[in-house]
């Protein structure tokens, strides 16, 4: 019979090739096209129609990375992958990773494996200090709120606006109780930016609530003015407003809704206010991006993903409640085959309560090998200097007549466009993007086709910037020469 798997001698000798393996793909990934050539279906040809039924040796399965994976894969962590936002990606993270599928818990309560439960309380403290979250959000050990780690940020939206409807059924419930829960979910509507990412739109659909988009001004940001004149002509007919979903950092241009604005709104018309800060969250570190953040004492729920920006590994979604009874009761469930000794004590919080799932990984563990690797400072230089690389960019755009920005350049993510049509626009994006040197993706912004350019990777230097201008401005010549004059 056949050895099947891998011994510890052998994972020892195979683990330390992978790892250079997984050096030399970061330290070389330039040099790799960044968007890959392939047709839809081209990867079920290359390997068999069944699994095997006696074992590969590992050199096979190692040469088919090559031969099978990498043709099709997108380089995100290349410096000419400029495309959607930042996935974050550092050796710290993948180390603890490494050590996370070890001890393969799955930690949905504290007894599951307390290590698991206590430092993501802890470590989601520590984020919530290099924030300066208001005192609310830190758990500590007497606070009332705290922070869990979610898998994405539209996880965090929807456990954010399910723990909203819970409570506003509960406390209409509470004064009228011949009310059903189904009379007044049908009844309940929630709020996001005309520019909020799709999965908050999701969000309602899957909680099965209305939800409407509150109209942005010049900037792309919803005011609070916007706000009031909605919720007035939803009461008045006999509709509920119960949550908002604000965004720091949109998606198509990284706006910011004035949370200091909305925030008094839905705290006196008693509407939950959730912050996403998917993207722009991780720049909160820095003192002077702090006052985008102002009106976060407003919410009640605040989110943003250190798998962006934050130089951990995907997944790492950090969420923040001000109440986690709030979560808790809208998620609680305690089977007999769950409960354990410690889960009222006050100190321990079972994790199961806050979250979709029941299982979740060991992830506060690249939490923890990252911020003390890098340091609060060596974080803040990181997000500088991505910044610092869009103000470069931003520049180059400005210098050049035949271009115009499209809206604020505030951190990582510049959008621009041909001044022209949108036909022009959508032509200089198919070539960039047919050539495969760099890689882009458009947006819409009032009513225009717009190129964005986010700074992505670790490893992007000022000439990576300085080439891909050269290439989008060499393919913007070709084009012009082209145009009937």
């Amino acid at each position: 019979m056949t050895t099947c798997g891998m011994d510890a001698a052998e994972f020892r000798r195979r683990g330390k090739e992978m790892v250079d393996y997984i050096a030399d793909y970061l330290e070389n990934i330039e040099q790799r096209q960044v968007y890959p050539d392939v047709q839809p279906g081209y990867l079920r040809s290359l390997i068999p129609e069944e699994a095997p039924e006696e074992p590969d040796s590992y050199e096979d399965v190692v040469r088919d990375i090559e031969r099978v994976i990498m043709p099709g894969v997108t380089h995100w962590n290349s410096p000419y992958f400029y495309a959607y936002f930042p996935t974050a990606n550092s050796f710290p993270a993948m180390l603890a990773d490494m050590l996370s599928g070890a001890i393969g818990c799955i930690g949905f309560s504290w007894a599951a494996s307390p290590a698991c439960t206590e430092l993501e309380t802890v470590m989601l403290d520590w984020l919530g200090k290099m924030l300066n979250l208001p005192d609310d959000f830190i758990a500590g050990t007497a606070g009332q709120g705290g922070g869990v780690i979610q898998g994405t940020a539209s996880e965090a939206t929807l456990v954010a606006l399910l723990a909203a409807r819970a409570k506003i059924v509960r406390q209409i419930q509470a004064t009228s109780p011949e009310r059903t829960e189904v009379d007044i979910i049908s009844k309940l509507v929630a709020y996001s930016s005309d520019q909020a990412h799709s999965s908050v739109e999701r969000a309602g659909l899957i909680a099965g609530v209305k939800m409407k988009k509150v109209p942005t001004d010049e900037k792309f940001a919803v005011r609070g003015e916007a706000l009031s004149i909605m919720l007035k002509e939803d009461k008045r007919a006999g509709l509920i407003p119960f949550y908002f979903c604000a965004t720091l950092g949109t998606t198509p241009s990284c706006a910011f809704d004035r949370i200091a604005e909305l925030g008094p709104i839905c705290n006196a018309e008693k509407i939950w206010m959730h912050i996403d800060a998917a993207y722009a969250g991780s720049a909160f570190i820095c003192p002077e991006f702090r006052p985008l953040l102002n009106g976060i004492e407003f919410a009640d729920s605040f989110n943003f993903n250190p798998h962006k920006w934050l130089l951990v590994n995907f997944d790492c979604s950090a969420m923040w409640v001000k109440k986690r009874a709030d979560i808790i009761g809208a998620f609680k469930m305690d089977p007999l085959y769950l409960k354990h000794d410690h889960q009222e004590s006050g100190l321990v919080t079972d994790y199961r309560h806050w979250q979709i799932p029941l299982g979740r990984r060991f992830r506060s563990l690249k939490m923890w090998f990252v911020f003390r690797l890098y340091g609060l400072k060596g974080l803040q230089a990181y997000i500088r200097k991505h910044v610092d690389l869009a103000k470069d960019f931003e520049r180059r755009v400005r210098e050049d007549q035949r271009f115009e920005i499209s809206a604020d350049v505030v951190l990582g993510l510049v959008c621009f466009r041909l001044k022209g049509s949108n036909e022009l626009n959508e032509t200089l994006l198919k070539r960039i993007n047919s050539t495969r040197k760099i890689h882009l993706v458009p947006c819409q912004l009032a009513g225009r086709f717009v190129l964005r350019f986010a700074v992505c990777a670790r490893s992007t230097e000022s000439r990576h910037i300085q080439e891909a201008w050269a290439h989008i401005a060499e393919i913007a010549s070709e084009l012009m020469q082209e145009l009937p004059h």
